[in-house]
């Protein structure tokens, strides 16, 4: 039985991965962003663990998980949460950038720092949701198109730094998803949001969980993932 640890997991493509693997029986470790959330996503997924800590303060990280027991075995960190705000370069304030970068980025870093060691252990596997924007940036996207693209440079450095040790390194790259962030780009956007023209999260999660259970004489290291006809 694996151990996955899962940031985002109340919603979207995060809510989804968790769903396919509690249901094959899996344990599950979830961050909340605080102990209200906590006790939601518990009581959605019985039996899963819940660890809190806020994305959006990744200094406060370590102090969090000081006071809290983290699990001894992970089999798999994935970093699914992310926030999204639009807006031209000429616009957008130091406050949003940093939101972004810290939520997107800076937090995936210092989780995978703290889970490094049980990854080891198990030989695990460490999965980065990223975007279409990780790849390219257009208008708008300048400040979570950055915190994107610096995942994609995490998600590689760290997979030429761990593969001596076992510890595969997989980056989904998913196209416009149909998700409560998406509601919000095209509410930005000033666009009218129809679901039904997006990837559903469960197709994104089954792409997560086929490089979870590839066999360990391969890796996945980047999966596009993009609307189909």
């Amino acid at each position: 039985m694996a151990t996955h640890v899962i940031t985002g997991a109340g919603s979207g493509i995060g809510a989804a991965v968790a769903r396919r693997l509690h249901e094959r029986g899996d344990e599950l470790v979830l961050l909340a962003r605080d102990a209200g959330r906590a006790k939601e996503l518990a009581a959605e997924f019985p039996g899963a663990r819940t660890l809190v800590g806020d994305l959006a303060d990744p200094d406060k990280l370590s102090w969090a998980f000081s006071h809290q027991t983290l699990p001894d075995r992970v089999d798999s960190l994935l970093h699914v949460a992310g926030v999204v705000d639009l807006g031209a370069v000429g616009d957008l304030t130091p406050k949003t950038w940093r939101h972004q970068l810290n939520v997107n980025l800076v937090a995936p870093a210092e989780l995978t720092r703290h889970f490094l060691p049980q990854l080891r252990a198990a030989r695990g596997h460490v999965v980065f949701v990223n975007s279409g924007a990780g790849l390219n940036a257009h208008a708008d996207w300048s400040a979570y198109a950055a915190s994107k693209h610096g995942l994609k440079a995490l998600a590689d450095s760290l997979r030429w730094e761990e593969h001596g040790n076992g510890v595969r390194v997989t980056t989904v790259y998913p196209g416009r998803t149909a998700s409560p962030m998406q509601a919000k780009v095209h509410q930005q956007e000033g666009k009218e949001y129809d679901a039904s023209r997006w990837i559903t999260p469960e197709s994104v999660a089954t792409t997560m969980v086929m490089a979870l259970d590839l066999p360990r004489d391969a890796e996945v290291n980047d999966l596009t993932v993009r609307p189909g006809a």
